[in-house]
């Protein structure tokens, strides 16, 4: 989670080599929920499923870039130390079956449920044409950013679900052991998708970066 950068007064000019002191991008990524159900159902296949995605947007006002940009300061969503432009976060849930084969355990179900809600900026009357413009090229590309890091979060569940469908343990009919073995790996498998995540955001949001641009030209729009 990146800390967000403070809305200097006034609507000033940005050059180019000129970070805008405001808010920045960043994706929240809340520990997961596991809900082990223990189903009752003969052991099945990896079945299809889809992430729901939905948008939550936040009110903002002005009549120029910069006064939407300000606002977007003043009222973004606050995460860890300060407000930011947009972030994505999940909830998932897994609907699991451990079954114990001899003295060995296996899960042989493993069925997630997740949902990622995306928090962008939407002004609350309508635009100048020009302004109009402006905004839709910016927000498009903050959206686009966010789908990132929505396409990162499902392909951790993806590979959560590979690994974890047919995974066993010898020596372990009460399937114990087998529950700290499958932590070990959604741990790792979640610290991966995290660091993407950082990765991703340390070059988006660097000098010269898309999201440096894209505030760039909102701000020194009309």
């Amino acid at each position: 989670m990146h800390g967000a950068l403070k809305v200097e007064g006034g609507p000033a000019r940005v050059r180019a080599n000129h970070y805008p002191a405001g808010p920045c991008v960043t994706t929240s990524f809340p520990t997961y929920a596991i809900a082990a159900i223990f189903a009752l159902a003969p052991a099945a296949v990896r079945a299809e499923w889809q992430a729901v995605e939905e948008v939550r947007p936040y009110s903002i006002s002005g009549r120029t870039g910069a006064e939407l940009y300000e606002s977007i300061g003043a009222r973004g969503p606050e995460v860890g130390a300060g407000r930011v432009i947009a972030h994505t976060t999940f909830k998932l849930t897994w609907t699991r079956k451990y079954e114990a084969q001899g003295t060995a355990c296996v899960i042989t179900t493993n069925r997630p449920k997740l949902i990622i809600t995306y928090t962008l900026p939407k002004p609350s009357a309508a635009l100048p044409a020009t302004v109009k413009s402006s905004w839709e090229s910016f927000i498009a590309g903050v959206a686009a950013h966010e789908r990132v890091h929505g396409d990162t979060i499902k392909e951790m569940v993806k590979e959560i679900e590979v690994m974890s469908i047919g995974l066993t343990v010898a020596d372990d009919p009460d399937c114990k052991k087998i529950r700290i073995e499958l932590t070990r790996r959604l741990g790792e498998i979640s610290q991966r998708q995290r660091q993407r995540g950082r990765d991703f955001d340390k070059i988006e949001m660097g000098d010269g970066g898309n999201i440096q641009q894209l505030i760039l030209k909102l701000v020194n729009g009309p």
